[in-house]
């Protein structure tokens, strides 16, 4: 069987990377863009250190700004109509994972008209052309999305997120600037950056995962460790670290997949309206848990990168512990939520719950087999808490 793996034609890292996004537009011939953002984005002045460049540039573009968390089935649509109407042959997409989601979705239509619906692109879709050119500019060490082949829109009638994943939808260049992180307050750092280490741990452990995929993912663990601490005190070289850790799982998830964290963490979003983050983070070591008995050695691993010591003299329960509680006070340290309780789930809505995450393409790629029933145990059992 051959592994496929997919990345971005090209890719800056590092403080300072943003200005490199002139040299892009004018060495691909671009002529106008849409930049694709939210409106605190704006308000805060993040996304402007992008348009001011832009503009010193002479370079002309329109801004769509009416992207939300968890982005709808109509923000695509708007964000279609504005590019159509701006004239825009290629679009900008700077924020975390919603605006990113979102471009990629405005870009696969303009050049897939065919799926104008939006919903229809769930899953793998068939379509038959590239994107229009996306550059990706990440704001959040979390989501990665600048980096993937996947995205995630909610359908609000029907209170669902679904994913969709399309090797044309990758941007063609990935800026993951530093500095452009260094306004993101601790919680929303603590949250993405806890994510971020969902995405290699899931992307570890998943059924499709191989070698290239899982170096990829280990030192991301290790990066991410070492670092998130550090950049919730907004410490620039913690701030740094976490941009490539976010990165590098990106890559690696990408092509692998994911498991069960990521299938009931999007009906939280698309139920109460959670962070996407915040979800993952508090699921994590329950679902760690959950999965323990069918990682073989690769616990092991974790816990070294995590720092955990004499792991070569642990057994293999105690080492498989060692992982879930290093991964447990990580998130404590950070100001993670530890149950689903605490962060606004309704017990009365577990069952409706365990229907969405079974039908998420993420599941799927679990390690650990998953019905009904275990899905909503582990729901409860998350919802509880551990004491």
């Amino acid at each position: 069987m051959a592994n496929r793996f997919i990345l971005n034609e090209t890719s800056y890292h590092g403080a300072g990377a943003i200005k490199e996004v002139v040299t892009e537009i004018k060495a691909r011939g671009l002529k106008k863009g849409l930049v694709v953002t939210d409106k605190d984005l704006i308000k805060f002045g993040v996304a402007t250190k992008v348009t001011d460049l832009l503009d010193e540039a002479g370079l002309p573009y329109e801004i769509y700004d009416e992207v939300k968390a968890n982005p709808t089935v109509e923000q695509v649509k708007n964000g279609v109509q504005a590019a159509k109407d701006a004239g825009a042959d290629y679009l900008i997409a700077i924020g975390g994972g919603s605006p990113q989601d979102t471009c990629k979705g405005i870009g696969i239509i303009l050049a897939n008209p065919e799926f104008e619906d939006v919903v229809s692109l769930e899953g793998v879709a068939p379509t038959k052309n590239k994107s229009i050119p996306v550059i990706a500019i990440a704001t959040t060490a979390g989501t990665a999305a600048e980096t993937t082949i996947n995205y995630v829109i909610t359908d609000t009638e029907k209170k669902r997120k679904f994913v969709c994943v399309d090797a044309h939808d990758i941007p063609v260049v990935a800026i993951i600037d530093p500095e452009m992180m260094s306004s993101m307050p601790k919680g929303l750092t603590a949250s993405t950056g806890l994510d971020a280490l969902t995405h290699a741990i899931e992307g570890y452990t998943t059924l499709a995962a191989w070698e290239l995929a899982d170096t990829l993912n280990l030192k991301a663990i290790e990066i991410i460790s070492r670092s998130l601490r550090a950049a919730c005190a907004n410490d620039p070289k913690g701030r740094e670290d976490m941009a490539l850790g976010q990165y590098m799982t990106g890559m690696a998830f990408s092509n692998v997949g994911l498991g069960v964290d990521h299938g009931m963490a999007h009906p939280l979003s698309a139920f109460y309206g959670i962070p996407h983050g915040v979800a993952c983070a508090t699921l994590l070591p329950y679902v760690m848990e959950f999965n323990k008995d069918y990682t073989g050695e690769k616990f092991r691993e974790i816990a070294r990168v995590m720092g955990v010591d004499g792991v070569d003299e642990m057994s293999q329960e105690e080492y498989r512990q060692a992982a879930i509680d290093a991964v447990i006070q990580l998130s404590k340290d950070c100001g993670i939520a530890q149950s689903l309780k605490e962060i606004g789930v309704k017990e009365e809505d577990l069952p409706t719950l365990t229907d969405s995450a079974m039908a998420d393409v993420c599941t799927g790629g679990n390690p650990r087999p998953c019905t009904k029933e275990l899905i909503f145990d582990l729901y409860k059992y998350a919802f509880n808490g551990r004491d």
